[in-house]
């Protein structure tokens, strides 16, 4: 079961992509969504039998990889816990968004080569979770970040995707270069890439020191290991490609930002909880980095004025509550949290590109007074915003709720810290929910009359995926507190991975509602700020600006990378044509050349030239031959 279901998106990608041009959009749309609905329903099956207490683990060898002196690594399909649950949320989302693109897609004449990417997408993602070895794991990572670049830049005629793909294929080239590192260093000191051989050297590789210091070789994996999750997550630092990513499709936006793509670099860190969690080190510094990040993308996403740039900003601040999770050793809340949000963020997404669809408008201030207009999508977009906001019952509370809640009762020294930044980063969640929700639905159209005369609800083929969504949105927090009881001792996880920390519930029954007041606080403060009508703000001061372009992460980038790469390149350039190729192996090259020039005169084909030179060689020869004469006698 588990094989078809990894293999159904591979089949369809193929028949898509191959017959894209012979294939009608109904064909296309038929073949990929019933393929990836076909491969939802038998995750929704794993996944229950897991829930059930009937699921065992297992591993299907696939074929044989490549052995090399006894190392050996096979194509797997390795189900326990934690595959069963991405599973689930990668065909579910994966199942809403095919369909979903059905409708916003229509008008596309490339719509089967859309759906054979969407599908590829999905198949890179299932190979990632489903591997039991970091060789199996990066395959499925480098395809997800192929994918990513071929969605992202889906229209290439236009300059923008363009731009956006190539940048957020070669942002991420930074953190797989420090993966591959990481898998070269486990080679190296493991002698084996399968998670189980691995992980039982953790102790080992604790006591081994890297160049006669504290910092052990297993530091030095996990670091790695997770600057390459940083890559993928968008984490601060190497984010600067996830805003930019907006100029996809929105469905891949919401493919990207809720099921695959950024979940996998939460996912490594989680399926490695029995490294990291043997590495406190590395543990304060994730913490750190997720915290940062958390609130560093709450405060860019207020400020923001497009649409889905404040969704994508959205997403970078989740997953920095993910990773504060990871780094508090609460590695069931961080996945818990990954699946909530996955409900909620596509519908986010996916809400927004129906306004989009509606309006041909990304801009919330050109909008305005779309309540009645797209009731549907109006009600839709106030569960998802309810739901990352974390008010109660919606499943953010619980998830959002149970991190903040480790985060407080972590012993370790930045737990506090990380509390904090959380709590913060809650009340500006709240925020740009509110902003976005007012000055797109509320208050008077800023729409021209011939736009707002054409702005409709979306078809039935974009708005039943949706309610799917908000079901999710709506119970699966709960489903996952009370009916599988993660964060207890006892939860759904069990023995995939570590789970070590301590729940502040048990201590301090006030930190559980801290974060739902403040997430009040920040709606009521929005609502006050906004009005009932939008006014345009006044000149910006120093540090509004600031934030508004992002606290100019890419002119930084730009001044220094970009153009530190492009003078380093003129300088190459100068030295191979101008000291390589003049003075080295291009010299002799240049000789032999002119010379052979040279010698090609002689043979010119004329016989009175032959002649000459005979003469000119015996008059040669009796010289020397009389002078030799004469010296003799």
């Amino acid at each position: 079961m588990s094989v078809i279901l990894v293999l159904l998106p591979l089949i369809s990608s193929i028949i898509c992509g191959l017959l894209n041009k012979h294939l009608t959009h109904k064909a296309a749309s038929q073949i990929a969504c019933s393929f990836i609905i076909i491969s939802a329903m038998l995750a929704m099956d794993i996944f229950v039998s897991y829930c059930l207490g009937k699921g065992h683990d297992s591993t299907v060898l696939l074929a044989e990889w490549f052995y090399i002196n006894g190392f050996v690594v096979n194509w797997v399909i390795h189900v326990d816990q934690l595959t069963a649950a991405m599973f689930m949320i990668v065909t579910l989302v994966s199942a809403v968004v095919h369909i979903y693109s059905i409708g916003y897609m229509h008008d596309d004449e490339n719509l089967p080569r859309f759906m054979s990417y969407l599908s590829l997408f999905t198949f890179c993602m299932l190979m990632l979770v489903a591997s039991d070895n970091f060789i199996q794991l990066f395959f499925g990572w480098e395809g997800v970040g192929l994918c990513s670049y071929l969605l992202i830049g889906f229209w290439y005629s236009k300059p923008a995707p363009c731009a956006a793909s190539v940048k957020a294929f070669v942002v991420n080239r930074v953190g797989d270069c420090a993966f591959i590192l990481g898998i070269i260093s486990i080679i190296y000191y493991c002698g084996s890439v399968n998670f189980k051989d691995v992980f039982s050297h953790a102790d080992t590789l604790s006591a081994i020191n890297v160049l006669d210091l504290r910092f052990s070789a297993l530091d030095l994996i996990c670091l790695l290991l997770f600057i390459g999750a940083m890559g993928k997550s968008a984490q601060i630092g190497l984010h600067v490609w996830l805003p930019d990513a907006m100029e996809g499709p929105t469905p891949v936006s919401a493919l990207i930002h809720a099921a695959t793509m950024v979940t996998a670099g939460v996912f490594l860190v989680v399926r490695c909880s029995f490294l990291f969690d043997n590495s406190p080190v590395i543990l304060q510094f994730i913490a750190c980095v997720g915290a940062v990040t958390c609130l560093f993308a709450a405060t860019i996403a207020l400020m923001q004025d497009d649409i889905k740039k404040i969704i994508a900003y959205s997403t970078c601040s989740q997953l920095g509550y993910m990773f504060i999770a990871c780094g508090v050793s609460a590695y069931e809340a961080a996945i818990f949290h990954l699946v909530t949000h996955a409900f909620f963020k596509a519908m986010l997404f996916l809400c927004a590109g129906s306004v989009i669809h509606a309006t041909h408008e990304q801009d919330i201030r050109k909008l305005g007074g779309l309540r009645k207009t797209m009731p549907y999508t109006y009600l839709f977009f106030w569960i998802g915003s309810l739901a990352i906001i974390g008010i109660f019952p919606f499943a953010g509370y619980y998830s959002k709720d149970l991190i903040l809640d480790s985060a407080f009762a972590s012993r370790v020294f930045v737990g506090d810290s990380v509390f904090i930044f959380g709590v913060i980063a809650a009340f500006f969640t709240a925020c740009y929910s509110v902003k976005i929700i007012v000055l797109v639905f509320h208050g008077e159209s800023r729409l021209s009359d011939h736009d707002m005369s054409h702005a409709h609800e979306s078809p039935m083929v974009m708005l039943a995926p949706l309610s799917l969504l908000a079901l999710g949105a709506l119970c699966s927090g709960a489903y996952g507190h009370y009916f599988l009881h993660i964060g207890s001792n006892a939860g759904y996880f069990g023995a995939s991975i570590v789970d070590n920390v301590q729940h502040a519930h048990a201590e301090a029954l006030y930190i559980q509602f801290l974060p739902l007041c403040i997430g009040l606080l920040g709606m009521f403060f929005m609502f006050v700020v906004l009005g009932r009508s939008y006014r345009e703000a006044a000149e910006l001061n120093w540090i509004q600006r600031l934030v508004k372009q992002k606290y100019y992460f890419d002119e930084i980038y730009d001044m220094t990378v970009v153009k530190g790469v492009h003078l380093l390149s003129i300088a190459s350039a100068y030295i191979d044509k101008q000291i390589i190729d003049r003075y080295g192996p291009g010299a002799a090259v240049d000789s032999v050349t002119q010379l052979s020039a040279i010698t090609r005169k002689v043979q010119n084909g004329y016989i009175f030239s032959y002649a000459l030179c005979i003469m000119l060689g015996i008059i040669t020869i009796m010289s020397v031959l009389l002078v030799q004469y004469i010296n003799q006698t």
